[in-house]
């Protein structure tokens, strides 16, 4: 199989270089190329200017600006010949088959043997892209369909040929799976492939309904989102993300390639509204408005809508629909069962859609689960058609559609007689086939789901905020459950039984910290902290926050290893637990630090200690007391936030030992891996000492904070709360000549946090954050 070390991408636009920044996140050199520009003497300015341009953009495509390093930039004139060691190289060029076929004409005369070669289209079909082809190269040709941004959309479709080698496939496949993190299926070689072919249906279906039944922009994209479990941005708000302007070009490529019978051709039309939306240049996002806009003629923002018949705006208006109260009741059935407008969309959705899908198994994939897999990788759906399908019960579909005289695909009339397109068989799901049986959902080897382990098993321990879960080989799985993985008592009290458990268990090796979803864990339960602020129980809050410092030393100093397994945020006390792990394994999509100043406090579980214990063994930080004292005062004052796990590791906030998986999939294998090796010869951390600089150290953050709040960048209560923080950080009354245990320090940690927990400026920054999610700069 080809061992993928060295890879170009041709194509400096939006998603060539999208591609090689990734490409580049996984530790891959990669070669950019593009045309040589008609003006001026840089002949690598386009490659060039696209990788600053990549370094200043918002959401990154790169996981650290150090990666860019790995991106050469180059032309197509000049440097040809660096494709010679290359052995993935990726065509991201402009879609006009003849400047691709001429490119492949070039890059025949310069590719090594095996060398696989790629094209990112996403509109011509793989038989045009190979006619003509030189026959040296058909064995090595694909078509890779990477989502925009490359970085962030999982999809990745495979489209190769009865000529394609076997080992291309697998190489690539391989490739895209572990280091760049993607989610692969098998498309076929049809229009749009898998995931545009069904998701340009579905944002036809949202603009002719919405039209037909008279609903608003801010109706439609309520019933058309979070009840289908569809991003929140639902039709409207992700056209305005995407860009309206796409849509004719997108349009006319499906219509060139589709069958004629095909149903897109049925409900696609572009509507007086979308007319007069793309000659005035309100495309979205890209431009001055969209469906959406920010008016902020009267001084204020307010968020305004446009009339789909009017073609005028208005303030929005949020949905108010009794059919979005029977979804959130009774499901997606109750939803398109409901009689209101919002239901006879919901209805015209689910009757269009979900039949359209099924229709085309196995016309553009193989498999229910392919298909599946790319609407929820390539559109962040929750569940794909066919585990809708499901929800709503095929049989119940099925017998509606007949009802009402829509014709039921054969697929769907199979899974109607079946019992459903998924069901669940000795602990192992598996999917319906298109003759009639069913298979297991396969499982790539390096695979580990909690989500699998529960269909065959029961957790050892549970209660209301959290469960333990056996996931093999002595290694327990500690998973939160509770709203939005928030901390709270009922954490830390299955916490000291995991760790009772494990200690009076001599199968059990070690503990692996780990969840699916959306967030590792958002740091404690602000409500419950407020709630008891505002009568009173300061004892009691002190005594949760002393119960927290004590579990997760605990944690931290348990007779096994304990692997902290993150993705997403891992925020505050989420963070916290990451700082007392042995080790942490982290999706290369994990996004945390200590931001409790944003509510008024300090962190309060040991975050303070074990940061400066980190920095001041930091190798890239100055020996004595005060530069590490200097950078978490800058750390946790301004709530740093890594923005994956790659600038966790810089930060210092993960160390050496710890490690990065791409693939969301692989994070808990890996992390139970990692925590096997651990335990072989496991011996817990010894008690470590600080040497602050007391005082003196203080008054020199003092100065600094005094410094910020003159230039206006420091609040009055941010004056306050760093000011704290500086005390905490600096050790208090202590000096450099003496040392402070952990146990010390927490003590001044927690004395800290109940000062400023029962100041006014931070009970008023809880509520504000509690009631509008964000935070509130007093």
């Amino acid at each position: 199989m080809t061992d993928i070390r060295k890879t170009a991408v041709i194509g400096a636009g939006v998603m060539g270089a999208g591609i090689a920044a990734h490409i580049a996140n996984a530790g891959i050199p990669v070669m950019l190329l593009d045309i040589v520009p008609k003006d001026g003497d840089n002949r690598n300015a386009i490659a060039e200017s696209a990788i600053r341009k990549m370094l200043k953009t918002e959401p990154a495509p790169f996981m650290s600006k150090r990666t860019a390093k790995l991106v050469t930039p180059g032309n197509i004139e000049d440097h040809m010949d660096w494709l010679s060691d290359c052995d993935w190289i990726v065509e991201a060029v402009i879609e006009r088959l003849d400047i691709k076929q001429d490119l492949y004409a070039k890059i025949a005369k310069v590719k090594k043997d095996g060398a696989v070669l790629s094209s990112n289209t996403s509109t011509i079909p793989l038989k045009d892209l190979t006619g003509g082809m030189d026959d040296g190269l058909l064995p090595d040709f694909m078509i890779t369909h990477f989502f925009n941004p490359p970085r962030y959309m999982r999809l990745l479709e495979l489209v190769s040929s009865d000529k394609t080698r076997p080992e291309a496939i697998k190489a690539i496949e391989s490739f895209g799976d572990i280091k760049l993190g993607k989610g692969v299926i098998h498309a076929k070689d049809t229009p749009g492939f898998v995931a545009n072919r069904i998701g340009t249906y579905w944002f036809q279906l949202g603009l002719a309904g919405a039209l037909d039944l008279g609903l608003t922009v801010d109706e439609a994209d309520a019933i058309g989102s979070r009840p289908f479990g569809i991003p929140k941005s639902g039709f409207f708000g992700t056209l305005d993300l995407v860009g309206l302007d796409l849509m004719p070009h997108v349009a006319a490529s499906m219509l060139e390639r589709l069958p004629d019978d095909d149903p897109y051709r049925e409900i696609h039309s572009e509507p007086p509204v979308v007319k007069k939306m793309l000659e005035n240049g309100w495309i979205g996002r890209k431009g001055p408005c969209g469906f959406y806009r920010l008016n902020k003629e009267s001084g204020k923002r307010v968020k305004e809508s446009i009339g789909l018949t009017s073609g005028e705006y208005a303030p929005s208006q949020k949905a108010t629909l009794d059919s979005l109260k029977a979804s959130k009741a009774g499901g997606l059935q109750a939803l398109v069962q409901h009689e209101d407008k919002g239901g006879k969309f919901a209805w015209y959705l689910a009757c269009h859609a979900l039949p359209y899908a099924a229709a085309l198994v196995p016309e553009i994939a193989n498999t229910v689960v392919d298909v599946d897999a790319g609407m929820k990788d390539g559109y962040g759906w929750k569940q794909g058609p066919f585990e809708l399908i499901d929800a709503i019960n095929a049989k119940w579909l099925a017998d509606k559609l007949d009802a009402e005289s829509i014709g039921v695909p054969p697929m769907l009339a199979l899974a109607a007689e079946k019992g459903g397109f998924y069901r669940v068989e000795n602990g192992v799901r598996q999917h319906l086939t298109v003759d009639g049986s069913y298979k297991d959902v396969p499982i790539p080897d390096g695979v580990l789901r909690l989500s699998d382990i529960k269909l065959a098993s029961k957790p050892v321990l549970k209660n209301g905020s959290a469960s333990v879960w056996d996931i093999g080989d002595g290694v327990l799985c500690f998973e939160f459950t509770s709203k939005m993985n928030s901390l709270d008592p009922d954490i830390m009290a299955l916490y000291k039984k995991t760790i009772k458990h494990i200690k009076g268990d001599s199968a059990q090796k070690a503990l692996v910290i780990y969840n699916e979803g959306s967030n590792f864990s958002v740091g404690a339960n602000l409500g419950l902290f407020l709630f008891a602020a505002n009568i009173a129980l300061w004892g009691e809050i002190e005594s949760q926050i002393e119960d927290g410092q004590k579990t997760y030393m605990s944690l931290k100093q348990a007779p096994f290893p304990v692997v902290a397994a993150p993705s997403g945020m891992a925020l505050g006390g989420g963070c916290e637990i990451l700082l007392h792990a042995d080790a942490v394994q982290a999706h290369a999509e994990t996004y945390t630090g200590l931001v409790e100043v944003g509510v008024g406090i300090i962190p309060g579980w040991g975050g303070c200690k074990e940061v400066l214990l980190r920095l001041q063994n930091h190798p890239r930080l100055p020996r004595g007391p005060m530069p590490a004292v200097a950078k978490a005062f800058e750390m946790i004052g301004t709530a740093q936030v890594a923005k994956s796990a790659a600038e966790a590791m810089e930060m210092g906030l993960f160390r050496d030992g710890d490690a990065i998986t791409m693939n969301r999939d692989r994070l808990l294998a890996d992390a139970k891996a990692k925590a096997l090796t651990l335990a072989e010869y496991y011996t817990p951390p010894e008690e470590q000492e600080l040497v602050l600089p007391g005082p003196t150290g203080e008054a020199a953050l003092q100065l600094a904070l005094h410094d910020l709040a003159l230039k206006g960048m420091a609040t009055p209560h941010d004056q306050v709360v760093a000011g704290a923080l500086a005390t905490a950080l600096t050790g208090g009354d202590t000096d450099m000549t003496e040392t402070m245990t952990e146990k010390e320090f927490l003590k001044l940690e927690r004395t800290t946090f109940m000062t400023l927990a029962r100041t006014e400026g931070t009970l008023a920054r809880m509520e504000h954050m509690l009631d509008t999610g964000k935070p509130l700069r007093n």
